[in-house]
């Protein structure tokens, strides 16, 4: 009797995951373009990799690579991306298994980030100047040793996110059941908002409903959960020493901080500026995404237009 129950117990739990997973998958419908205009198909190994592009194709190219997060996409530059555009032919893709690009179940990784930026950037960019975040900093840097940039400008980048490489994690979230609870429960609304006020923004009024509700969709597609599951478990971490690749490049780097960033504190970033021989750039009141929370002043830096000349610069 008792061996009855348990299994009626777990019928019924799996039973309702099915149907909780179900009920969500029926509300995510296919989200706007990030960027607020048609995207672009770019065919890399197997892949529909998505892109934006806008500016004059004469003017200089300007590489945007968003960080990495369960609702990574390209649209983390939505508020400079216009901005940007009168100056250069600006172009943003959707990483593989982010954003509106393909998501199929690979196993994910950082030399696939780094391999899909050479070929990405050798094949649709020239001698591009390359915004990147995050772990793309990372990604940028490692492509930087085999395609012609003109200017690395790496916001809070970083190497490493996650102590040590945990397969099961990554297994776990990759079942089509539990793993896909898990991960809508990471990416619930509650959980995005979370995540943005404890280390995204300064300034929550930039997550507002619309934010949020454009995120959940992006987390709520097909195939969504796999590129986040190897983030999670720590494989779309690089082996890369960044701060000494950064030394070996023959291109200018600028490395950008968020002066209020906790979980990637500013002295992490001087340090690494240091390290680097780089222009180290500091934004007041923000976090990880100055170039969300300060675009105006965001798109003057890379523009080259601050007043500041030194190493080190606040941007009020």
């Amino acid at each position: 009797m008792r061996l009855r129950t348990l299994l009626t117990g777990a019928v019924a739990a799996v039973g309702g995951l099915a149907a909780g997973n179900r009920l969500l998958e029926s509300r995510a419908s296919t989200p706007r373009p990030p960027l607020g205009r048609a995207p672009e198909t770019y065919r890399w190994r197997g892949f529909d990799v998505s892109y934006t592009e806008a500016g004059d194709p004469d003017d200089p190219d300007l590489l945007l690579v968003h960080g990495v997060n369960a609702a990574g996409s390209s649209a983390e530059f939505a508020a400079v991306f216009d901005t940007l555009a009168e100056n250069y032919h600006v172009v943003a893709p959707d990483l593989p298994g982010f954003g509106l690009s393909d998501r199929p179940p690979l196993m994910y990784s950082a030399s696939l980030y780094e391999t899909f930026l050479v070929d990405f950037a050798g094949d649709v960019t020239e001698d591009a100047t390359v915004v990147a975040s995050s772990l793309s900093g990372a990604y940028a840097a490692q492509a930087a040793e085999h395609v012609d940039f003109a200017e690395l400008v790496l916001v809070c980048p970083t190497a490493t996110t996650m102590p040590g490489r945990r397969v099961w994690v990554r297994s776990l979230l990759r079942t089509p059941l539990v793993g896909q609870a898990l991960f809508n429960a990471l990416a619930s609304e509650r959980s995005l908002r979370y995540f943005q006020r404890d280390h995204g923004f300064y300034d929550m009024s930039h997550a507002d409903d619309e934010w949020v509700a454009y995120r959940w969709q992006l987390t709520h597609q097909p195939g969504a959960r796999f590129a986040p599951a190897s983030f999670v478990s720590g494989f779309l971490d690089s082996d890369v020493d960044l701060g000494a690749t950064l030394a070996d490049l023959d291109v200018p780097v600028t490395v950008v901080w968020g002066r209020d960033a906790d979980i990637l504190p500013v002295e992490r970033g001087e340090d690494l500026a240091d390290e680097a021989d780089a222009r180290f750039v500091v934004f007041d009141e923000t976090l990880l995404l100055p170039h969300y929370e300060h675009p105006a002043e965001f798109a003057a830096l890379v523009r080259g237009e601050l007043a500041e000349k030194t190493e080190y610069a606040n941007v009020q």
